[in-house]
């Protein structure tokens, strides 16, 4: 395997094609994608500080690299990528990629990042940055901390573990997502989905939870959620006081208490949806379920 080492390297496509090659405390200044079309390269201690750095590319290792934020649209139609202990500050990072691995990483400015990817793993990643992970499909993401609006929009097959989404519109048609031990403050929480389950969360929410095909929640908390569950077919066990249930279309809710309940009969069939509280006085208004 060849060998670059503190290289300053200037111009567009500096390294094209370039294969079978560990680059070492190099940094990629002015010009254009200076690694397209590379293949079985190992990046180690690198600077990026010029646009579309790795496209088209396969079998990528970085460790201990930055991106600075003129190096946007990063990493654009490259499979097998493997990012670690690395700092991305440029956004339109990850397009189109396929089997991507993100360990210990920061993008402090992730808006539109990893749209379109298919196959990806996130272990410590924290992000800033709207429209993150719009339509795609087939991540396993642990300790994720995203503040940003609009993530994971048409989003398929993604599984959250132990992570905290400060996000509005989180999860909008979105199929088959499974979020545990998490936390998610957020407007307007999973609209127009399909399949979504929540496992030991916390979620503060205005209108979350609505126009879902089939959500459910096992052992959830939900902080000031109000008017949730609208025209959501729902199998849901709350652990605290819902503030306000709106309109669900079937299932089955279970709550200490809802604090207002509202069930329109011209609306949706109160008759569909089961409601449970231990506790009493929860009040209702334009029908009873």
């Amino acid at each position: 395997m060849e060998k670059i080492e503190q290289k300053f390297l200037t111009g567009e496509r500096a390294l094209f094609q370039a294969h079978d090659m560990k680059i070492i405390d190099t940094i990629f200044a002015d010009g254009e994608s200076p690694l397209k079309h590379a293949s079985d390269i190992e990046l180690e201690g690198c600077m990026f500080k010029w646009k579309y750095p790795l496209w088209y590319g396969k079998n990528i290792a970085v460790k201990n690299c930055t991106w600075f934020e003129m190096a946007r649209a990063g990493v654009w139609y490259t499979d097998n990528v493997s990012v670690e202990d690395s700092v991305i500050e440029a956004p339109k990072n990850f397009r189109r990629c396929r089997n991507v691995r993100i360990v210990n990483a920061d993008f402090p400015n992730a808006a539109e990042t990893f749209w379109s990817c298919d196959g990806a793993v996130f272990e410590n990643v924290r992000a800033k940055g709207d429209y993150f992970a719009m339509n795609s499909r087939n991540m396993k993401i642990d300790n994720f901390i995203l503040v940003g609006n609009y993530p994971f929009d048409g989003a398929q097959n993604i599984e959250i573990n132990n992570s905290k989404l400060i996000s509005k519109d989180a999860l909008w048609n979105a199929e088959n997502i499974v979020v545990r031990n998490s936390f998610i403050s957020g407007e307007y929480l999973g609209w127009n989905s399909k399949n979504l389950t929540f496992e030991n969360c916390t979620i503060e929410s205005l209108q979350g939870m609505c126009y879902i095909d089939n959500i459910v929640m096992k052992n959830c908390k939900l902080i000031n959620t109000t008017l949730a569950f609208e025209y959501s077919s729902v199998d849901a066990d709350i652990t605290n006081t819902i503030d306000s249930v709106f309109n669900p279309s079937s299932g089955m809710i279970r709550a200490e208490r809802i604090g207002k309940l509202i069930v329109e009969k011209d609306k949706v069939d109160p008759s569909k949806t089961k409601i449970i509280c231990t506790e009493e006085n929860q009040q209702s208004t334009n029908g009873d379920v």
